[in-house]
């Protein structure tokens, strides 16, 4: 049961993971978490830094979706103005939102990779839905109430893959 947690791929941030990257492995389409995966879960809008990543993808044909638990307004007011397609209140890891997201981006799922910092949602998800997975370490060291839950859940399942040698994965303090 553990292994559904463990990513296909580990990176300290989303902007260690470059186009090249993912074209050296047919990706075409990114699924990815916002809140603690791109930016911290209270900044209202993407960083410049954030901004010329996205568009290094876009210019690389590679489309990206967000896709978060999150509600419609924090979602929308952050992806809108980027012009990107998003998914709110997703209910990661429930597979529904991995498969509405394949659906707006017309790409199979062998060139797909989910990008998320939650072992919980974001990788159990992706795995789930046998998409290529990547864990990047949360932007902020702050979390909402249901993060700092799955947190601690997720420290107990890293322990026991650490343990088992499955993982290798250091977090930075």
């Amino acid at each position: 049961m553990y292994h559904k947690f463990v990513p296909s791929q580990y990176v300290k941030k989303v902007f260690d993971i470059t186009p090249q990257m993912l074209l050296d492995k047919g990706i075409r389409g990114i699924i990815t978490d916002l809140d603690n995966t791109l930016v911290e879960w209270d900044r209202p809008e993407a960083t410049p830094m954030l901004i010329d990543w996205l568009r290094s993808m876009k210019e690389a044909g590679i489309q990206v979706v967000i896709v978060s638990n999150n509600n419609e307004l924090r979602v929308k007011s952050f992806a809108d103005p980027l012009g990107i397609p998003f998914i709110y209140q997703a209910r990661k890891p429930m597979g529904r939102a991995f498969r509405k997201a394949l659906k707006l981006m017309n790409v199979s799922r062998e060139h797909v990779v989910v990008i998320g910092d939650q072992m919980l949602t974001d990788i159990f998800g992706g795995n789930l839905n046998k998409l290529h997975t990547i864990l990047v370490l949360p932007v902020a060291q702050s979390d909402g109430f249901f993060t700092r839950f799955n947190r601690l859940v997720e420290r107990r399942i890293m322990k026991k893959l650490k343990d088992k040698g499955q993982i290798m994965w250091e977090e930075e303090n």
